[in-house]
């Protein structure tokens, strides 16, 4: 089966850089993908992408060695194990604010005895490998969203179900949750006080953090802090902001 460079990054003690896919086209992912970002994060969620432009963006990223996950809408049996079978080596899957939930989202992305993942790789087998059902509990990763101050009050018992691999912040709904401003980088003393307090959680137990950024600088000091996935910024914003800094060089003598 093709290996999860991401397991093999975190395996040598490496940290993953992650980019954002938020636009719903295989042309953008593709051009994505070939900058050599280390995974790249369909986003089902808060993005414009429906399931027929997922697959065409996995399709997409296959072109490169970049590893292709997906955020799902939701903690949802029927998307989570559509999305693996489509050829997501991982997925990102919001609001998992209990153990419950937690065993649910390792359950529904593993095949019996451990789970009750439906069998059918459609894609996954084209792009895994002929054996992939053997070996994809091992190799796709499951990230649980930590965004909620429920979640925080659960947070040992959230890490320690088996089968789950990391836990990924969301800075903005754990702001709001936490009664603070939304954003993802300058954000207010108690919910950085919660981002360290989840990495050194999940660093405790064994399990990878990642967390959600806006600009490299916050970023880089969050990988310092003991994350090992970062995600930074999104194709949409990086079209935005290149956009933005051209015209200011071409109109700075107006």
């Amino acid at each position: 089966m093709r290996e999860n460079r991401l397991r093999s990054l975190w395996a040598s003690g490496a940290p993953a850089i992650n980019g954002w896919l938020a636009i719903p086209n295989g042309f953008s992912a593709e051009t994505m993908a070939h900058q050599g970002w280390d995974s790249l994060t369909i986003d089902m969620q808060h993005g414009m992408v429906d399931y027929q432009a997922m697959v065409g963006m996995l399709q997409a990223i296959s072109t490169t060695p970049t590893v292709p996950l997906v955020r799902v809408p939701w903690l949802e049996p029927g998307i989570l194990m559509k999305s693996l079978d489509a050829g997501a080596y991982g997925v990102i899957c919001p609001m998992v604010n209990t153990r419950e939930d937690a065993q649910k989202l390792v359950a529904w992305t593993s095949y019996a005895p451990r789970g009750t993942r439906s069998f059918g790789p459609v894609r996954a087998l084209l792009y895994g490998g002929a054996d992939y059902p053997q070996h994809a509990d091992a190799t796709i990763v499951r990230f649980a969203m930590i965004e909620t101050a429920q979640a925080l009050d659960n947070l040992d018992a959230i890490l320690t179900v088996e089968g789950l691999d990391a836990v990924y912040v969301g800075p903005s709904d754990l702001s709001l949750s936490l009664g603070c401003k939304p954003t993802f980088d300058d954000v207010d003393p108690p919910v950085q006080q919660a981002i360290a307090h989840i990495v050194e959680r999940a660093t405790a137990h064994g399990l990878v953090a990642g967390i959600h950024n806006g600009t490299p600088e916050v970023a880089r000091a969050r990988l310092e802090l003991g994350y090992r996935f970062a995600t930074v910024s999104s194709d949409a914003r990086l079209i935005a902001s290149g956009s933005q800094q051209l015209l200011a060089r071409m109109r700075a003598d107006r």
